[in-house]
């Protein structure tokens, strides 16, 4: 089975950065906190996983588990401190609505911008603009300024462009929960045309159904480790009681 995206034992620090006062200098420094949720040493700690050719694979978890920063990785935003990482094909993201776009141009003018930013030729766009355009459903809009746009226009524009472009390994980060629901099925239709021409996908979503109809396997999240792996339906099924098990603790 050939792997195209491959992690290794990936590590991730936070910065953590505390201003030396008087108070510091006369009584010294505050005891260090405890790892918390949303600040403690490792965003991440030996995360390894392995996605093959074809395969939609889901990350799932609290937030702050370190989901979206495990996405940055592969994409090659964020550098790990430790650990392996393989990617064996073109890479396109959607991890954040509105990002690599421009509000003061245009859709249009977006879709070249955007287009470019994912490694697309200016030739290349051209010839992919009108299907681009027409997933999109936008219209007249898309010769509208971005900054005109809502969050579910956005999030039509910046989907359109990346399965419309020549990524072999997709990487979405809960952009899929916007828009309407004819539109999100229309996408999770795209998705499966997508895989059943070799394309791989890995998704972040708070969405659990979703997930269970898109992915085949996935790993669950928890202050930056995997605490666990396997078919998504377990992984779901687990991270559920899991989180009614802390609710009930509370």
């Amino acid at each position: 089975m050939t792997h195209v995206v491959s992690c290794e034992g990936i590590w991730k620090s936070y910065e953590r950065h505390r201003a030396v006062g008087l108070k510091s200098l006369l009584v010294g420094a505050e005891t260090p906190r405890s790892d918390t949720r949303f600040a403690r040493e490792w965003a991440l700690s030996e995360v390894s996983l392995r996605v093959p050719r074809g395969q939609a694979y889901g990350v799932i978890g609290p937030n702050g588990s370190g989901k979206t920063t495990l996405l940055s990785i592969l994409l090659g935003t964020v550098r790990a401190d430790r650990g392996r990482l393989s990617l064996d094909g073109r890479v396109g993201s959607l991890l954040e609505l509105g990002a690599g776009f421009h509000g003061d141009l245009s859709g249009r003018e977006n879709v070249f911008l955007y287009g470019s930013i994912l490694g697309m030729r200016v030739a290349e766009i051209r010839r992919r603009f009108d299907a681009i355009a027409e997933f999109s459903e936008l219209d007249s809009a898309i010769e509208q300024p971005l900054r005109t746009y809502s969050a579910g226009m956005k999030a039509r524009l910046g989907f359109s462009i990346i399965i419309r472009s020549q990524a072999d390994i997709l990487l979405i980060d809960e952009v899929l929960a916007v828009g309407d629901t004819r539109f999100q099925a229309k996408c999770r239709l795209a998705l499966r045309e997508f895989r059943a021409r070799g394309g791989t996908l890995i998704i972040v979503s708070h969405d659990m159904k979703e997930l269970a109809e898109v992915c085949d396997e996935g790993l669950c999240l928890d202050l930056g480790r995997v605490v666990d792996a396997g078919p998504i339906a377990g992984v779901i099924a687990r991270y559920g009681e899991r989180m009614e098990g802390a609710r009930s603790r509370a």
